[in-house]
């Protein structure tokens, strides 16, 4: 199965439109959303909704082949924008023999993991910083943000295929990976 990962739209008409070539071109079986999809301070704050709308109607273009989590920013009115579930605070999705625990970020996280009886794959974005972080108590993957990246990353999102993550930037090109039958 191949799982496509990305987080932090927050409105972003353009880099939405590229998160949609990219899955055109990549063709997952599913794309996970983790969250902060729709809100941006600063389009509504200048009154530009029409971009959130816009957000909005490219993901329920794509909306039987999403899995989405709530975002802190995500609210009712987000809700009511888009046509698929996305206040759920996580899932639970079995892959490959391995159970990943997503999430945004905000509520379960490397500091306050999920309650499991086995070591955790969590995956979340929210920090919009990608990272594969594997301890001894979790694997910690984090996509980064396809629209707002921080402390000069680039804009990026996360494949899992053939029991491997691979955090991509929107050029395609490799950013980081693991394997999860030689690392976990």
């Amino acid at each position: 199965m191949k799982l496509m990962f990305a987080s932090d739209i927050h409105g972003n008409e353009y880099f939405c439109n590229k998160l949609k070539e990219i899955f055109e071109e990549e063709e997952p079986h599913k794309l996970i959303l983790l969250g902060d999809l729709l809100y941006n301070k600063s389009i509504l704050s200048f009154g530009r909704n029409n971009e959130r709308l816009k957000t909005a109607g490219i993901l329920n273009d794509l909306m039987e082949d999403i899995i989405a989590v709530r975002g802190n920013c995500d609210t009712d009115l987000d809700q009511e924008l888009l046509y698929f579930p996305i206040m759920s605070d996580y899932k639970k999705l079995n892959c490959d023999g391995y159970e990943f625990f997503i999430t945004h970020g905000h509520l379960y996280n490397k500091y306050h993991l999920p309650p499991s009886n086995k070591k955790v794959i969590l995956i979340h974005g929210h920090t919009h910083i990608p990272c594969i972080e594997n301890t001894k108590e979790y694997l910690y993957l984090n996509p980064g943000s396809i629209s707002d990246p921080r402390e000069g990353n680039p804009n990026t999102y996360m494949i899992y295929e053939d029991k491997q993550f691979i955090i991509k930037d929107i050029n395609r090109k490799e950013f980081k990976r693991i394997n999860l039958d030689e690392s976990y």
